[in-house]
């Protein structure tokens, strides 16, 4: 029980600096960032991979679950990523 509240206590502070430090970003810095959240992403679908595929009854049926979801999840921020970046892109393009 003490590890699942100290567990909570660590994602409800990520979110709070999450926020603050994704509002105080000029827009000028958006492109790099979304390319930095690319790559995170592109890490996350690997590790989400790797829970969504195990096999035996090592893991339970909830962890290949909740990594499919990640999986799910993390494809959508990819792809969304790079087509945002390919629009922004476009702008700087001679027509």
């Amino acid at each position: 029980m003490e590890l699942l509240i100290m567990l909570l206590t660590i994602f409800v502070l990520a979110i709070f600096v999450g926020f603050e430090i994704i509002t105080k970003v000029p827009p000028t810095l958006h492109t790099p960032l979304m390319s930095g959240s690319n790559a995170i992403s592109g890490i996350t679908i690997i590790g989400a991979l790797l829970a969504a595929g195990m096999l035996g009854d090592t893991y339970p049926q909830l962890a290949r679950v909740l990594g499919m979801v990640a999986v799910i999840f993390a494809t959508i921020n990819v792809v969304g990523g790079f087509l945002v970046t390919d629009r922004m892109l476009k702008m700087f393009r001679k027509k």
